[in-house]
């Protein structure tokens, strides 16, 4: 490569970049502060939660009217990168943006990640109408998006980047891709943080036990569970979108047979910690034991939420999972209870997206670099035991490697199947 072809392709994803980084900041930190008034006012108004159905209409019926394939959400990203079709409509930033908002605000139990992404993508994608870019550099600039969106929204400029090109380029290395991914990641939390003045969500891990032979063979067990709970939670989430497509045809009824059932839920169990994003929840889950059962109710209530039609991501709700998963195991392991909190926040997420090096590098911008090993092994293994299974449909798994006995016993099955009848 000469000296005029680097030059124009650091000139070039500069230039994008900020751009990028601009948007996708600007995009999450109005959405933060939207997310933060409804969560807010939510919780001072909870009648607001009887009106659940209604805004499920409000929100299938205007997917319904206007959507087209915005509808698919994060696979439509992955679908663009792998075959690249069309653009990606500008609607989808309004539409998961107020889809999301008004999730949160009537009482849904959803993230925040898929609609930063989103956005990201699509607001990058943009930028394809106005700068001559090859098919590669569009793909980069949905990388860049992604980047932007994740890393600006939980305030992880490294894990950002890093999970765009693993969850994006699985199994595949673009070296074209690393700057401009790394670059708006920085941009778009600078962006948010500082010149938006956007805080975010600060976790404690005080206690971090020496790394002796005991104290890490002990991560194995921790690391299996938040494996198995993070394939459970994306099973979960095609289960009822299953479900809910098969027996209800007309999509702007979806959600509101959902937003009734969750409405009735939330009345009947007379509490609001699995509704949103629960953070306030997963603070607990660093402090304090808890329920053993509040990691399934979280997955249960949020996968339910998602199928139905309502919009939001699957992350926050993955990390309330795993942190919870990782308070009820301090009864049985033998490590801080804070420490095995922030292993399952980040394990699960591991298992459940296939992104075991972004979520390691999440986990030490957040709780420290202390306890980076602890992390480490926790993402990969919960990684090895999650199966092909993952949260976003169109990722492509066919080549991941993987522990799964579960997995191994159905294909064996399937091939003595296939043997018995020839």
């Amino acid at each position: 490569m000469n000296k005029q072809t680097i030059f124009r392709y650091l000139l070039l994803w500069i230039v994008l970049g900020l751009l990028v980084g601009l948007l996708s900041g600007s995009a999450s930190a109005i959405f933060l502060i939207a997310l933060s008034w409804a969560t807010t006012f939510r919780e001072n108004h909870l009648w607001i939660i009887a009106l659940l159905p209604i805004a499920g209409l409000i929100i299938g019926w205007t997917y319904y009217k206007y959507g087209e394939n915005s509808v698919k959400g994060n696979n439509l990203l992955l679908d663009e990168l792998y075959q690249s079709e069309k653009p990606i409509p500008l609607r989808m930033t309004p539409l998961v943006l107020l889809g999301t908002v008004f999730t949160h605000l009537f009482g849904g139990s959803a993230g925040r990640e898929g609609t930063a992404v989103q956005m990201g993508g699509s607001l990058a994608d943009q930028l394809t109408k106005w700068f001559y870019l090859e098919k590669s550099d569009r793909r980069i600039i949905l990388i860049a998006g992604v980047s932007g969106g994740f890393a600006s929204v939980f305030g992880t400029p490294l894990a950002g980047a890093i999970f765009a090109l693993e969850w994006m380029l699985h199994r595949k290395v673009r070296w074209k891709s690393f700057f401009p991914a790394f670059w708006t990641a920085f941009v778009a939390d600078y962006v948010c943080k500082d010149l938006f003045g956007v805080g975010h969500t600060h976790y404690l891990v005080e206690m971090v036990p020496p790394h002796t032979f005991m104290n890490l063979l002990w991560i194995i067990p921790a690391g299996i569970a938040f494996g198995f709970s993070g394939r459970l939670f994306a099973q979960c989430n095609h289960f009822f979108s299953h479900q809910f497509s098969k027996h209800i045809s007309y999509p702007p009824l979806r959600p509101v047979i959902g937003g009734l059932f969750i409405a009735v839920f939330v009345f009947i169990s007379d509490s609001t910690t699995y509704i949103g994003l629960g953070v306030p929840r997963i603070l607990e889950a660093f402090e304090t034991p808890l329920p053993w059962y509040d990691w399934l109710v979280k997955t249960g209530l949020t996968s339910f939420t998602l199928g139905a039609g309502f919009k939001g991501g699957e992350v926050t709700p993955l990390f309330f999972t795993g942190a919870t998963l990782g308070n009820a195991l301090s009864a049985w392991v033998p490590l801080p209870l804070a420490l095995l909190a922030g292993m399952g926040f980040v394990g699960v997420f591991s298992g459940a997206t296939n992104t075991p090096l972004a979520c390691t590098v999440m986990g030490m911008e957040l709780f420290g670099y202390e306890s980076g090993l602890f992390l480490g092994i926790a993402c990969v293994i919960a990684y090895l035991f999650s199966g092909k299974s993952s949260i976003y449909t169109s990722q492509h798994l066919e080549h991941k490697f993987h522990l799964n006995p579960l997995d191994w016993l159905m294909e064996f099955r399937r091939k003595q199947n296939g043997g018995n009848k020839g």
